[in-house]
């Protein structure tokens, strides 16, 4: 259990630290007013931690769900 909370830790960790660099192309000048303003850097980092976790969970699941198929054969 405590290696798989490391690994989940660390996936969460890897995978907001992709989309905060992948968010970096987005124009958010489309969107906000002041787009170099320390609001604007707070919903990008917001959005690269939902963004980022979501996937992390995504992938987890299906690692768990990989797992449990070993036990159907």
């Amino acid at each position: 259990m405590a290696i798989a909370g490391i690994i989940n830790i660390l996936l969460s960790l890897v995978f907001i630290a992709l989309s905060f660099w992948a968010l970096q192309a987005f124009r958010f000048d489309l969107f906000v007013s002041n787009p170099k303003g320390p609001q604007s850097k707070l919903l990008q980092i917001l959005l690269s931690i939902v963004i980022g976790h979501n996937v992390a969970s995504f992938f987890a699941d299906y690692f768990g769900w990989t797992q449990l198929l070993r036990q159907f054969f």
